[in-house]
């Protein structure tokens, strides 16, 4: 099948920006950034689609893990009440942009859930519920009765909906950005790895693996989980992690209309969680935390069955038809990382479960910097690249660490 953009490397000259990877970060940026009169080249190692933008969990969740209390604490009250604002914006990015473009992406906006199966998650709803409603967001808190009929799930107390929040096709998504960037302008090539950055004579001087030789005004790495030893030390200021997910056959009609009746996105409160959805076909998708290692068979998507029976033990012996992962990435903090280490080269890293939306607006923002330098434009501070100590035992600790939450889990109800 066609490429619904148009490949290719730029010819000579000097650009003004190379974006490194092609996920949604890097097409978003593109698209404003061609629109706003940049010549910009995107260069992805792979395929468009292929990695976590294309096999993500397809959900569209506005808002950061922090909410707006701690977030003003954290970052004062004019720097922290506007990325309140924009955490609030990031789901609108996206439907706005699939309604105003109109892109062929299946979507649905009838909300998030965020289910609760203990006491003090349903506390910790409540705290996000009141917050989120003081600054007039259309969000609801669930008792025990209204996320069963909602999710048709069991075992939750109740929950926290988020109306704003939606579900979306993750690859028809990202391959219908790379089609609008390329119609803007921006030129767009696959299978072009970037293995060394210089800078002379403030231009940025790009190579790639096959020979290719590009310059640009700017650069912006938008590798995220995928980042390699191209800017020295980014790699060791995250923690890359494989969210693994499978999909059901189509669900009989019975059973359709019970589960996710009104088609809303689940994630749940457990230490190690799970998220899911109904596809566009009217198959349950349910996602979550997978082994380190490469996957090397069905065997490592079984905690994922587990979890699907233990939701919906009606699904017992459903057929699993898809099974598929991606590599995210978590930071210490767990706030998205901006950074720019020498003038004109721009590092974008860490999603933190929020990447379709949050990825989506940024980079509308990042293409204003590129356009007039105004730090303001970006909604998170520039910071040092800081690699985590011992970063090879903190991947190590991780793995562990799941291993535990999800025994710890399995002990649970």
């Amino acid at each position: 099948m066609a490429p619904a953009f148009q490949p290719g490397l730029s010819g000579g000259g000097t650009l003004d920006a190379v974006i490194v990877g092609g996920g949604i970060m890097a097409l978003s940026t593109a698209l404003h950034a061609a629109r706003a009169g940049i010549s910009v080249q995107v260069l992805d190692a792979g395929a468009i689609g292929q990695g976590a933008s294309g096999l993500n969990g397809g959900q569209v969740i506005p808002g950061l893990k922090y909410d707006p209390e701690w977030l003003i604490g954290h970052f004062g009250t004019e720097r922290g009440g506007a990325l309140v604002d924009f955490a609030a914006s990031t789901a609108d990015a996206v439907f706005d942009l699939i309604r105003d473009e109109q892109l062929a992406v299946p979507f649905t906006r009838n909300g998030w859930i965020q289910a609760a199966h203990t006491e003090t998650a349903l506390k910790a709803a409540a705290n996000r519920d009141r917050q989120w409603r003081g600054r007039g967001a259309d969000v609801k808190l669930l008792d025990q009765a209204e996320i069963a009929a909602m999710t048709g799930a069991k075992g939750y107390l109740g929950g926290w909906l988020d109306r704003r929040a939606g579900v979306i096709d993750p690859l028809s998504y990202t391959l219908e950005l790379a089609r609008i960037a390329s119609a803007a302008g921006a030129r767009i090539a696959e299978g072009q790895k970037v293995v060394k950055l210089s800078r002379e004579a403030g231009i940025w001087r790009v190579s790639e693996q096959g020979g290719a030789e590009l310059r640009a005004k700017s650069v912006v790495l938008a590798t995220n989980a995928y980042t390699d030893g191209l800017l020295p030390g980014l790699a060791r200021t995250i923690v890359p992690l494989h969210s693994f997910q499978i999909a059901t056959a189509p669900l009989p009609a019975g059973l359709a209309s019970t589960i996710l009746p009104g088609g809303q996105a689940v994630s749940d409160s457990r230490r190690i969680l799970v998220y899911y959805r109904k596809s566009a076909d009217g198959r349950l998708v349910l996602g979550g935390r997978g082994r380190m290692a490469l996957p090397s068979s069905a065997a490592d998507w079984a905690h994922l069955e587990r979890a699907l029976t233990r939701l919906y033990p009606v699904l017992a012996g459903i057929a699993i038809d898809k099974r598929w992962f991606g590599r995210v990435a978590i930071t210490p903090d767990h706030l998205p990382h901006l950074h720019e280490p020498e003038k004109g080269l721009l590092a974008v890293v860490g999603c933190q479960g929020r990447g379709v939306g949050l990825m989506s607006a940024l980079g509308k923002r990042m293409a204003n910097y590129l356009a007039n330098g105004d730090v303001g434009e970006l909604p998170f501070p520039l910071s040092p690249i800081r690699p985590i100590p011992f970063h090879a035992f903190r991947q190590i600790g991780v793995a562990a660490t799941i291993t535990w939450y999800r025994m710890l889990d399995a002990f649970e109800p």
